[in-house]
């Protein structure tokens, strides 16, 4: 059933626009909506997301104190206008990160006035106490959480050097508690998949029959694969889009949102290392390191400085290109609660390795139909795994076009906005009748 036109207040405390999965689903959802003839207005603290014409965007003032290339900075005497920038401030001094509690007050203080202008209220994953008084309106609240950020946390604590960093670390993540407390709270919850709604059961103590899966998608006009090579004049047959060609490096390719052990970097800068023993072999991270990260140190000590390298910031048209120069794709995360990169890939239809880990076999299909599937962790599968498709040009243009295809009938954003859109009738539908309206 396709509902009636609703407007949508759309929440999202941070939504970088290029990396990590928040403004990416804030921009294309938002997008989505509003072709299906619902209005949409995004409630964003910065960075903030890019939006395409229709959206409206309602910006929601911080301290912005964790902003590049300034991280962590003392904000000028003037910069404090409210009491919630004074609450910001102070947690950040302690080691806490507070953003998603003090954009949800902002987005409280801002919405209160405003609750009859909108149908619906969907929090992009803040989980802050803010969205309590915010979830006894009249107004529905609902909420995505992508996937419990207690999962970063624990494989952080994992990866700790010594007890002084485990104890800043559990100070940092410390509002996983407010986000559990606020789940609880909620009526209406969905998230990304089957491996993310278990995860959420688990460690925020949510009904499962509160959660709903919808998966998120890609744009496959603008991920899609390269043209078809014009016919060679020569005899010989022209090489395969991102094949290795003599003098070429093979360009294997990653997306990191953060340069954290979740991510899997250091294992597959160890995999390319060993790659490259038998063959010309490159690695593009879109992403950053951090300067003493363990991405950073292994790149090092494995002397890959002229073999890695990282770019930040690009344009989705511009990852798309990336993708398709690509030979080997490569998702080696300790954790997925979906993956977005994994399917831009299939999208762009360059063959993939993923790891077993959280929602990966669930986006990417079983093992050999889109992808090569290996233990997370494990250096030396990965490395095994992109060899093997290194040398097969047939696997590697079968698992290009079975994934190009799985994205298409699977993984549209236009599917997951008409998904999402018949998810908040039911919710309007349910609170009107708790409310005797």
């Amino acid at each position: 059933m396709i509902p009636a036109p609703l407007r949508i207040a759309l929440l999202s405390y941070r939504s970088k626009p290029h990396s990590g999965g928040q403004g990416i689903y804030v921009r294309h959802l938002s997008r989505e909506l509003v072709r299906l003839g619902h209005r949409v207005e995004v409630f964003s603290g910065p960075p903030l997301p890019e939006l395409d014409d229709g959206v409206d965007l309602t910006v929601l003032p911080s301290l912005d104190l964790y902003r590049e290339p300034d991280p962590f900075r003392t904000p000028r005497p003037s910069e404090f206008r409210t009491s919630i920038d004074v609450l910001e401030w102070a947690a950040m001094c302690t080691g806490a990160f507070p953003e998603p509690l003090t954009f949800s007050l902002r987005a409280w203080r801002q919405l209160r006035e405003r609750l009859a202008d909108f149908d619906v209220v969907h929090d992009n994953q803040s989980l802050g106490y803010g969205l309590l008084p915010l979830n006894r309106t009249d107004i529905p609240l609902v909420a995505t959480i992508h996937h419990p950020i207690t999962v970063d946390r624990d494989l952080e604590l994992a990866a700790a050097p010594n007890w002084k960093r485990r104890l800043s670390l559990r100070r940092w993540y410390a509002f996983t508690r407010m986000q559990a407390r606020v789940a609880r709270d909620l009526r209406w919850l969905t998230t990304v998949s089957q491996a993310a709604r278990s995860e959420i059961v688990d460690a925020f103590g949510v009904p499962a029959d509160r959660l709903r899966v919808i998966g998120v998608g890609v744009d496959v006009d603008v991920f899609s694969p390269a043209p078809a090579p014009a016919p060679a004049p020569a005899p010989a047959p022209a090489p395969a889009a991102g094949a290795e060609t003599p003098g070429t490096p093979a360009r294997i390719v990653a997306v990191a949102s953060a340069d954290v052990p979740l991510k899997g970097l250091a294992e597959l800068i160890e995999a390319v290392a060993k790659v490259r023993a038998g063959h010309d072999a490159e690695l593009v991270v879109v992403g950053t390191a951090r300067p003493e990260g363990a991405a950073a140190r292994a790149i090092t000590r494995l002397g890959l400085d002229r073999s890695v390298r990282f770019v930040s910031g690009i344009s989705d048209q511009d990852l798309a290109d990336l993708f398709r120069s690509a030979t080997v794709a490569a998702v080696p995360s300790r954790y997925e609660g979906f993956s977005l990169p994994a399917v831009e890939a299939m999208a762009c239809g360059v063959p993939l390795v993923v790891t077993t880990a959280g929602a990966l076999p669930e986006v990417a299909g079983p093992d050999g139909l889109a992808s090569l599937h290996v233990a997370p962790g494990d250096a030396e599968a990965l490395a095994a795994a992109i060899g093997t498709l290194l040398d097969d040009e047939p696997l590697r243009r079968r698992l290009g076009e079975q994934g190009r295809r799985r994205a298409v009938e699977q993984f549209t954003w236009r599917r997951t906005a008409m998904r999402t859109a018949e998810w908040y009738a039911e919710a309007i539908a349910a609170h009107r009748n708790r409310e005797g309206r």
